[in-house]
């Protein structure tokens, strides 16, 4: 190996997605103390402290009644490819996946869930996988379609809200969340057209990238992903239950904002407190979205702050509170169920998330193995065949089949 390869061994040893991950954590929470350096700190402490308890134990309560819906919703989507599960197990897999992504560098929490489902349930990795897939693109989905209600009801009431927002301090979340929303829409509608395509559009996609491995490996993740969106695609039943799960789920993640909101006394009328902490809400989640920090932190509470602020007259250190008091407040829920699914399956989120891990790289391995196995194949089918060559001493010549 020349010493250009072994400095690119060491940078990519050096550069793990776990330390990418923690370094992005610590730039970002720099960056969010730099954005609000002139709050002031003891203020937004305070505003916390003064928080009504009984407002936020609703908050509380409400947060914690969308987890049995999002172990019921995962449910749906695994029904739809064969492999229909109990809620309650489900439930667990969920929280301690969530979990994972929490205390996990490297948001682990999709390769855990994978691994608990194959280990627990033998659901094969790569369909637990897929899964997980579907779930995201209703969630982006979901979320999307509130955001943008919430915007029509801001630019019904006031018709220069959107021009404030994009003027403000949250237009980078802004525009960011709406980049995500426009590209998981893109992402969608592709995935639709080439899945309801047929076998004819992977066919060729196939024998295009044949003989690349790793370009093969794309293509082959690709239409696997095509493959399971159209199990569900084909459903309307199956999109509508799943659909609508998808936005209870955020409704009750909307709710829990809104009424942490009120906790903090935002005085704001019920109309503008729905609209806002509807559109604060999504466009944090399509903020976090990015994977530049562990669990979300600094990413879901800049976007919230900075659009509170930007749309309301209240001020960045109660916007701020409620930011972190609405993350932390889930996070704490996520944290307490994800301790009830390690006692109750037994399975250490590290440990999951380590092989989940392993089962991925077999999986790769697997995949790229029957990748080049397969541009093998096609180039000895389509090698044009000698039947026979001469020697230089005159022996061999043309061989000839029992057709000729």
């Amino acid at each position: 190996m020349t010493a250009a390869g072994d400095s690119n061994a060491t940078a990519r040893g050096f550069l793990t997605q776990r330390r990418l991950t923690l370094a992005g954590t610590v730039f970002v929470v720099a960056g969010l103390l730099v954005a609000f350096r002139d709050v002031e700190f003891g203020r937004v402490v305070s505003e916390m402290a003064a928080a009504d308890p009984w407002l936020l134990a609703a908050a509380a309560g409400v947060y914690a009644a969308s987890w049995p819906l999002r172990g019921r919703r995962y449910g749906d989507v695994l029904a739809t490819t064969g492999h229909p599960l109990e809620t309650g197990f489900l439930t667990l897999a969920v929280f301690l996946s969530q979990t994972a992504n929490l205390v996990v560098p490297a948001r682990a929490g999709d390769a855990v869930r994978a691994y608990v489902l194959q280990a627990r349930r033998d659901v094969d990795y790569p369909a637990g996988f897929a899964s997980l897939a579907v779930e995201r693109g209703f969630d982006l989905a979901a979320i999307a379609v509130l955001g943008a209600a919430a915007s029509a009801w801001l630019l019904v009431g006031e018709s220069t809200a959107l021009a404030t927002l994009l003027a403000g301090d949250a237009r980078p979340a802004v525009l960011g969340a709406a980049g995500v929303a426009l590209a998981t829409l893109v992402a969608g509608v592709l995935t639709l057209g080439v899945a309801n395509a047929g076998l004819s559009v992977g066919d060729r996609l196939r024998g295009v990238v044949a003989g690349r491995p790793r370009l093969g490996r794309v293509v082959a993740a690709g239409l696997d992903f095509a493959g399971d969106i159209a199990v569900v695609a084909r459903d309307p039943r199956a999109v509508a239950v799943i659909g609508g799960g998808s936005l209870l789920i955020w409704s009750l993640d909307v709710a829990t904002a809104v009424l942490v909101l009120a906790a903090l006394d935002s005085g704001l009328a019920v109309g503008p407190l729905l609209a806002v902490g509807t559109l604060a809400v999504s466009v944090g989640n399509l903020a976090k979205v990015l994977p530049l920090s562990q669990g979300g932190v600094g990413l879901y509470e800049a976007a919230f702050t900075g659009l509170v602020v930007a749309l309301t007259p209240l001020g960045a250190s109660l916007a701020l509170a409620a930011a972190v008091v609405d993350h932390a407040l889930k996070n704490a829920i996520t944290l307490v169920g994800g301790g009830v699914a390690v006692t109750v399956l037994g399975i250490d989120p590290s440990t999951a998330a380590r092989r989940g891990a392993d089962a991925d790289a077999e999986t790769t391995a697997a995949d790229t193995a029957g990748t080049t196995d397969n541009a093998t194949a096609t180039a000895a089918a389509t090698e044009p065949r000698v039947s026979g060559e001469a020697r230089a001493d005159g022996s061999g010549g043309e061989t000839r089949g029992a057709d000729d």
